[in-house]
């Protein structure tokens, strides 16, 4: 009972702490963020426009390979250029929000080695970022192939998102520090758990035998969400809602746990 209760107490934790953080250093966090915005745009002359445009560009490119040229046709009423982008859109955002969070501290170490620094801030800074970038691209997108209601639960699916990716941004920034080569393999993780979720292909076009592989693909269980909540303007299946409760859940306390434990070691390593 005893460690149910702390196990309670440090998922509350994970999510508590860093809000906390975040409102007692919002000066800071806003300094950060123009500063995250100024470094991003810097010697570019479209500026915010290309931060934007970077990421428009990358999923017309993948509309164009598959829609135009490939003439992939999906077994749906659900045109395919609203499954793409629906779809996309927030993987490309859960793409680089964990990818960036492997080498998080060591990009940001000059802000924290030699002074007192509050650490949990920038992970939220990296998350929040990118989060504004691609929530822009998305209402715009998503209130052009579905209108004003899946606009509206466009900014709940990216709240959820958020809370959803918290503890992997924690256990990923902590574990870049101590594991040199996590930032190297995570781009190769994350390209070919692209290509094994039905992200830029249903998941009735997976052969029956391996569809039952999909349970262990979190993403797969992501995008299933998103689809339902956007495109079909329904909630989630339960057993789909279920499984990513389970696994943010059982993730929350030794994220949170294992960076405050690492935190005084990695102002040292860094």
């Amino acid at each position: 009972m005893n460690n149910l209760v702390r196990y309670l107490k440090y998922s509350f934790l994970c999510i508590y702490m860093p809000c906390l953080s975040l409102i007692q250093n919002k000066g800071l966090f806003w300094v950060l963020y123009k500063r995250e915005f100024r470094t991003k745009t810097a010697g570019t002359s479209l500026g915010v426009f290309w931060l934007v445009g970077q990421q428009a560009l990358q999923v017309l490119a993948l509309w164009f390979l598959i829609d135009v040229i490939l003439q992939v046709r999906f077994p749906s009423e659900t045109p395919f250029v609203n499954y793409l982008l629906v779809g996309m859109i927030p993987w490309l955002l859960i793409s680089e929000v964990l990818s960036r969070s492997t080498n998080l501290f060591q990009e940001y170490s000059d802000l924290f080695k030699r002074t007192i620094f509050p650490l949990e801030i920038l992970p939220l800074l990296s998350m929040i970022f990118s989060l504004s970038i691609f929530l822009v691209i998305y209402l715009f997108v998503v209130f052009i192939l579905n209108g004003w209601l899946s606009l509206l639960l466009s900014l709940l699916v990216f709240f959820v998102l958020f809370l959803w990716l918290l503890p992997l941004v924690y256990l990923f920034a902590t574990l870049g520090v101590f594991i040199k080569d996590f930032g190297k393999v995570m781009p190769f993780l994350l390209t070919m758990m692209m290509y094994l979720s039905p992200i830029l292909y249903m998941p009735v076009l997976i052969p029956e035998k391996y569809q039952f592989y999909l349970i262990f693909n979190p993403i797969a269980d992501v995008m299933s969400a998103i689809h339902s909540v956007i495109n079909d303007h329904q909630l989630p299946a339960s057993n789909v809602s279920l499984r990513l409760f389970v696994e943010w859940f059982l993730l929350l306390a030794p994220s949170w746990l294992f960076f405050k434990r690492a935190e005084k070691h990695i102002r040292d390593i860094v």
